[in-house]
């Protein structure tokens, strides 16, 4: 029992988890999530500062395959280890694409499963459930919840 939790009391600590859940509505469908703690929103946001230098290498490899036919034709240019098509660098590209990913992974795993856990959730197993639309609205909704605006706040 944390320290803040004795304080609080018996009652508080057993219902601690209902404290810290919030919800809501999607389609048809009730969806809980849990309020993570400062470090675990921490977490993912220094995760866009540093994040996996490997993989995003291994996505970029994947996605030059699609352009590596294309060397020298107009609007395409190899520079400095990386493609640019029409501007636009594509190892750019593939970071941002991997840093989209952790986070639409991250997000999910504050979502409360009815059986079985999360934890080892991958996007793969995201993307074969849900059109990329779908994940942006559960990754926008479960923010609005884990983080209202402070005028919701105050208004309460």
């Amino acid at each position: 029992m944390s320290k803040l939790g004795s304080a609080l009391g018996k009652k508080y600590e057993e219902n601690r988890l209902s404290v810290l859940t919030r919800s809501f509505e999607l389609g048809d469908h009730t969806f809980k999530v849990r309020v993570p703690s400062v470090q675990e929103i921490e977490a993912i946001y220094n995760y866009f500062k540093n994040p996996n230098l490997d993989k995003i290498e291994a996505e970029y490899q994947l996605m030059i395959k699609a352009f590596e036919n294309l060397e020298g034709k107009e609007g395409v240019e190899v520079k400095d280890n990386d493609f640019i098509i029409d501007g636009r660098s594509i190892r750019e590209t593939a970071t941002n694409k991997h840093i989209l990913q952790h986070r639409i992974v991250e997000y999910i795993k504050f979502l409360i499963p009815e059986t079985g856990s999360l934890e080892d959730i991958t996007y793969e197993d995201v993307e074969a459930e849900f059109p990329l639309s779908v994940q942006m609205t559960l990754v926008e909704k479960i923010n609005e919840v884990i983080s209202p605006d402070y005028k919701d706040i105050k208004s309460k």
